[in-house]
């Protein structure tokens, strides 16, 4: 008997099957079976479902002579499962990696309750995907199992049957089956979660729910949706006949008058001249059906509510109408507001540019993004060598809160902005400051950069159009003249610098301030920074890093990190930090416990200070973190397609930080013969540090601000030998006098 029965009922969908099987049977928990329901489709989802079951036992095929629809193809899957739990998935949808796994480690800590629900993300033909805005339902938090009275929030869950593991001997006990017709899920959804004496959550996202541009069912126009009135007809007939479940009625009923407006007011559902029927059934089912505490919260809904008990569809209509009206006129005026806000911003910030500069200085970073990277290292000294200047910081509203109570906070394009910007000596920024700020005499710009250079910049993106895509260059020189210094970390990016953005600036080659810390972090900041990060103090803490493709639309996943974590074994932590331009973090979600997603967190030097090792691709992460002499991973699986979209100034395969992985396989493979922390990654990665990382000393800070802020160039602090710095320990693997005399020898 396997522990799970999957059942897939097909029908047209083709396109998708080999993706839909393939995501079940390639889960990492492989005691199930899958039963695959041939629902007399006409493509050739019949003969996929034989390809499957010829190559794999697990695969039962089952054909039907004729097209049943969704719920009886179900129902013929259900008469062949044998598992102790049954997971519903349709042919277009697919299951995320590792998710049978999550499913049978939660039912194991809640005691194998009747119904388990898990979590969906929508995911579009662009690529994009989109969890499940009700997610916050799915809180594993308080008793482990429940009844639905007790959580009555899930009722805002989608209605369907594939977000949910039934325990088999629960359906065959309370007799449950699948009705035909259209929204076939809700005479079976509903009586479910009111029957199950024990629910359980897990807060995962396991479905991927596949958003076709076409073809959906629910999208066609047919008078097929009337059968939603029939469906709910049987969900109460089903509370009717258990006096046990009244109080549950009001829940139920507000979800159907919700139901009936959703299909009422997308337009693509109902054929034309047949929405007053449905209106006048809505109203019908709204009054046979109504109990009393089932109205409806808020006054907006109420108000809707109230029109379907009155049977006035045309009033509905009409304020449907009348608010989408409101909403298009909205607009233009809003547009108008914002011209207006802008004009006076600007007349503003003219007359603040005829007022005397002050010593105060305007710090951003990435965009406005909060307070990081060399920036935030500069800003702290100023305060600490140079406290006659001011230092304002310019972040978003969200990352107001990153930004130290001794700095003033600023947020973009407001009057204290404007006048920041006009009125402050010195501004410093590791990329642009708004593209209408105009240097007066008096101000001192200052640009960090954010990065050593691999992938090409600035005017050599010329040749490079999937990467500058719609770059204006002439407009990129020209913020490159405000420049009075550019900030430098070694001789490649010097010469990068010069050449790339050929301006008058004086270059500082300095080091990057972002790297002091990690010459001036102890032993214990580095337990206290693991410690937050929920990494056990006997594991070794992996960072993995990849880096933005220009020629990629989504973001690029070349791992399967849980079977990384798997392999790795229990020791490992793998920390997974996405790029900054990407929204969605790498794992779907939590699929293994040793995978912890920091893609949110605000400081990538307290990270690469927690991590024992780092694993990326061709980010600039490399250079900063080779100055904390711990082992470096180069997964390049995909570096002719990156060098050739992008390019590069140096092939990393022959100069490399450490080991070198072209494939999945390779990497674990060096992580499992030790390879990552032997003798020639150690050599390899002196190497690397003795080009790359040339000043970053821990004072870098104080050179800039004695330099910039001080005029004083002849009290820069010298720079310390490679040889001589004595970086923060790593918690899991201390430097030996072994390593330090091959970083010595290279």
């Amino acid at each position: 008997m396997p522990r799970f029965s999957v059942i897939v009922p097909v029908y047209k969908v083709q396109a998708y099957l080999h993706d839909c099987l393939g995501s079940v049977l390639s889960q990492s928990y492989d005691d199930l079976e899958l039963i695959a329901v041939d629902d007399c489709s006409p493509d050739a989802c019949g003969a996929i479902i034989d390809e499957h079951a010829a190559r794999d036992r697990r695969v039962t095929a089952v054909h039907l002579d004729a097209n049943t629809g969704l719920g009886p193809a179900r129902n013929a899957g259900l008469a062949h499962a044998t598992g102790d739990y049954v997971v519903f998935l349709d042919g277009d949808d697919t299951l995320t990696p590792g998710a049978l796994q999550a499913v049978a480690d939660r039912l194991k800590e809640t005691g194998d309750p009747d119904v388990l629900l898990y979590d969906y993300a929508r995911t579009f033909w662009s690529g994009e995907r989109v969890r499940n805005k009700s997610a916050a339902q799915l809180a594993e938090a308080g008793p482990a199992t429940f009844r639905l009275a007790d959580r009555p929030g899930l009722l805002k869950l989608l209605s369907v049957v594939w977000n949910k593991a039934y325990r088999r001997e629960f359906i065959e006990e309370q007799g449950f089956s699948f009705t035909p017709g259209f929204y076939e899920d809700v005479p079976w959804t509903y009586p479910a979660l009111m029957a199950a004496d024990s629910l359980t959550t897990l807060d995962r996202v396991c479905v991927h729910y596949r958003q076709r541009r076409q073809g959906s069912i629910l999208s066609t126009t047919s008078r097929s949706h009337f059968d939603l009135f029939d469906q709910y007809d049987r969900v109460f007939a089903f509370i009717d006949a258990r006096p046990e479940l009244a109080p549950l009625r009001p829940l139920i009923f507000r979800k159907m008058a919700d139901h009936f407006l959703t299909v009422f007011t997308t337009r693509v559902r109902l054929p034309r001249g047949s929405r007053a029927e449905f209106f006048r059934r809505a109203r019908a089912q709204y009054r046979r059906h109504h109990s009393p505490g089932g109205g409806p919260r808020t006054l907006r809904v109420r108000a809707r509510h109230g029109l379907v008990r009155l049977g006035a569809h045309r009033t509905y209509l009409g304020l449907g109408a009348l608010n989408a009206l409101r909403a298009r006129a909205g607009r233009p005026l809003r547009a108008l507001g914002r011209a207006l806000r802008s004009g006076v911003l600007q007349l503003h910030y003219r007359v603040q540019r005829r007022l005397p500069v002050r010593e105060e200085a305007v710090f951003s970073a990435y965009g406005n993004r909060g307070y990081a990277c060399n920036p935030a290292a500069i800003e702290a000294k100023v305060r600490e060598l140079v406290p006659r200047v001011r230092t304002a910081w310019v972040a978003a509203p969200a990352h107001l809160h990153t930004v130290p109570p001794a700095t003033r906070k600023v947020a973009p394009d407001t009057f204290a902005y404007w006048t920041a910007l006009a009125r402050a000596k010195y501004l410093v920024s590791n990329v642009e400051f708004d593209g209408r700020l105009v240097k007066r005499d008096g101000q001192v710009l200052l640009q960090t950069h954010h990065g050593t250079p691999l992938k090409t910049m600035g005017l050599d993106l010329m040749d490079r159009p999937a990467a500058a895509r719609d770059t204006d260059f002439a407009h990129l020189v020209a913020r490159s003249d405000k420049w009075d210094f550019s900030l430098s970390a070694n001789l490649h990016s010097t010469l990068t610098w010069e050449r790339t953005y050929p301006s008058g600036y004086t270059t500082l080659e300095y080091g990057y301030p972002r790297n002091d810390v990690f010459h001036e972090a102890s032993a214990a900041d580095v337990a206290r920074f693991r410690d937050s990060l929920g990494i056990p103090a006997d594991a070794t803490a992996v960072l993995y890093a990849p880096t933005h493709r220009d020629y990629r639309r989504g973001q690029h996943r070349p791992l399967d990190l849980e079977r990384v974590a798997r392999t790795l074994g229990p020791e490992v932590v793998l920390l997974t930090r996405a790029h900054f331009a990407y929204g969605a973090p790498l794992a779907d979600e939590d699929v293994h416990p040793r995978i912890i997603d920091v893609s949110g967190h605000p400081s990538v030097e307290q990270l690469c200070l927690a991590a024992d090792a780092l694993i990326t691709d061709y980010s600039s992460l490399m250079f900063d973190y080779a100055n904390l002499d711990r082992p470096i991973v180069i997964h390049a699986d995909d570096w002719e397609a990156y060098e050739a979209a992008r390019g590069t100034y140096f092939d990393l395969r022959a100069f490399p930080p450490g080991a070198v992985a072209r494939t999945e396989d390779e990497l674990i493979d060096i992580f499992t013969t030790g390879h990552w922390r032997g003798s020639r990654s150690a050599q390899l990665r002196a190497a690397f540090r003795s080009r790359f990382c040339p000043y970053d000393d821990g004072h870098a800070a104080e050179r800039v601000v004695r330099r910039v802020f001080l005029d004083q160039p002849g009290t820069l602090p010298p720079v310390t030998p490679p040889e001589d710095r004595r970086p923060a320990p790593s918690a899991a693997l201390p430097t030996t006098a072994v390593q330090r005399e091959l970083a010595g020898l290279v």
